[in-house]
């Protein structure tokens, strides 16, 4: 499948157009926009505009609500939940985000947990908006099942993303977004979308064996075998039993009953340095050791050492210039 390049600006418009056609509010759907081109900047293009397209058939189905109206109640001064009434992930995120934030910048630390969500897209946007503030942000979603538990063969866990934000002084902020499977779902979507191969150990199939077309996929691995599946455990326990959600193979299925609400839960927290150190110099550390890191000698077959989130950040610098590289039928479903 072909691919062609446009500016992330157009791209953004052109997701407005269809969720605002679909029923969206222009400021929900503007929202939507953002997280996904952000991913699309950063060559993630599996949390990109491709979703669009679902987005738009769970709304025409019922699935998301496209008038909902997310609400914030605290709980403590420290922390509170907020009810998403069923909408888009990505504003309802956004809004748990934004009060982590706040709770921070006065407390020293802020948890907010969210319900009654939806898919909210790459979780990188979100703790970078902590970072950005000079606080560290720590968010986690859990996702329905398709990854098998270490040692088993029965789908019982989601892609389970974890995410981290570490601001620094001068450099870029320390980025850290990922699923808990060996790859994002999202991967094999775009994969199949794209007519290419996977690698090994990414999918298996219903006999739990490595597969290398996309097609043939039934399941995920966790990364990293019982280390990988122990913290998709954590993150299930984080978004989904703290927050009041279902968990594991009880989460309604993204692209299955579109009509159905999927009530699915995350976890932000965000941490204010200033309340545990001195905040000059955290962040000058930060800058220290990321320097540090990248004069590491690297290992044959590498050029030098990256920092988490590094080759993102690298990515998103060259494609505001010229432009994201999307599947062709992705834009030809945007634009018609």
């Amino acid at each position: 499948m072909s691919s062609i390049v446009i500016q992330a600006e157009e791209a953004r418009e052109l997701v407005v157009k269809k969720l605002t056609e679909a029923g969206l509010h222009s400021d929900d759907a503007s929202k939507v926009a953002d997280v996904l081109v952000h991913a699309d900047l950063r060559n993630v293009n599996s949390h990109g505009v491709l979703r669009t397209e679902h987005y738009v058939n769970r709304l025409q189905a019922g699935g998301i609500n496209p008038h909902a109206r997310p609400t914030f109640s605290p709980s403590g001064q420290v922390t509170g939940v907020v009810d998403g009434d069923d909408g888009f992930g990505h504003v309802i995120a956004d809004l748990a985000m934004e009060h982590a934030i706040d709770m921070a910048k006065k407390n020293g630390v802020g948890m907010v947990t969210a319900i009654n969500s939806s898919h909210c897209g790459a979780l990188s946007y979100f703790v970078q908006k902590a970072a950005d503030a000079k606080l560290i942000g720590i968010a986690m979603s859990h996702t329905d099942k398709i990854v098998v538990p270490f040692g088993g063969k029965t789908q019982f866990l989601g892609t389970n993303p974890i995410a981290y934000g570490v601001p620094a002084k001068s450099k870029k902020p320390f980025i850290l977004d990922m699923a808990t499977s060996n790859v994002a779902l999202g991967k094999i979507l775009q994969a199949r979308e794209e007519g290419k191969e996977i690698p090994h150990g990414w999918g298996v199939d219903e006999q739990g064996t490595s597969v290398t077309n996309p097609h043939d996929v039934v399941s995920l691995l966790p990364f990293g075998g019982p280390k990988g599946y122990g913290l998709s455990v954590i993150v299930d326990i984080f978004s989904g039993l703290l927050a009041g959600a279902a968990f594991g193979p009880h989460i309604s299925k993204m692209y299955g009953d579109l009509d159905q609400k999927r009530k699915l839960g995350h976890y932000f927290c965000v941490i204010n340095p200033a309340f545990f150190t001195d905040a000059d110099v955290f962040l000058e550390q930060m800058d220290r050791m990321m320097e540090e890191l990248s004069l590491v000698e690297p290992a044959p077959g590498f050029d030098r050492v990256y920092i988490p989130g590094e080759i993102e950040q690298l990515h998103e610098e060259r494609n505001r210039a010229h432009g994201i590289s999307i599947a062709q039928s992705v834009y030809e479903f945007l634009t018609k």
